[in-house]
């Protein structure tokens, strides 16, 4: 029994009987699509998704360099502050520098790496010290 007009499905765009419906709920199995040998006489195989393989991005280490005309209370300030350091992490790595001529602040993929650095140079061209910051891949 046909549909009454107020009631009629929408007509499916290519035509077809059935479209609107495999449009939401996917295509529909025919015979020959069940993957074995029927009245269509192909033979069909089972389709996967190859998954592309996944490399971890490369790591950054983000280093901080002594100079003599830095303060070290801004050292650590900035250790807090772009690096979310404790006071007493900020404190240890301030003194590696201090000792070693340089510390390391993390370690980090690229783009992060890249934005650290651009901030430790932004705040200490800001209060014109001297301090570098560098990175290095791991």
């Amino acid at each position: 029994m046909p549909f009454p007009a107020k009631l009629s499905p929408p007509s499916p765009a290519d035509g077809r009987p059935g479209a609107v419906l495999r449009r939401f709920f996917g295509p529909r199995l025919n015979k020959d699509d069940q993957g074995d040998e029927g009245e269509g006489g192909r033979d069909t195989g089972l389709a996967t998704k190859v998954r592309p393989k996944l490399k971890r991005p490369s790591m950054y280490r983000v280093l901080l360099l002594n100079d003599d005309f830095t303060p070290m209370d801004f050292v650590v300030h900035v250790l807090q502050d772009v690096f979310n350091k404790s006071t007493e992490d900020a404190t240890r790595i301030m003194w590696h520098v201090h000792n070693h001529g340089v510390g390391e602040c993390g370690v980090f993929p690229f783009e992060v790496a890249e934005s650290k650095v651009t901030l430790v140079m932004d705040a200490a061209r800001k209060n014109q010290h001297p301090l570098q910051c560098v990175m290095e891949k791991q």
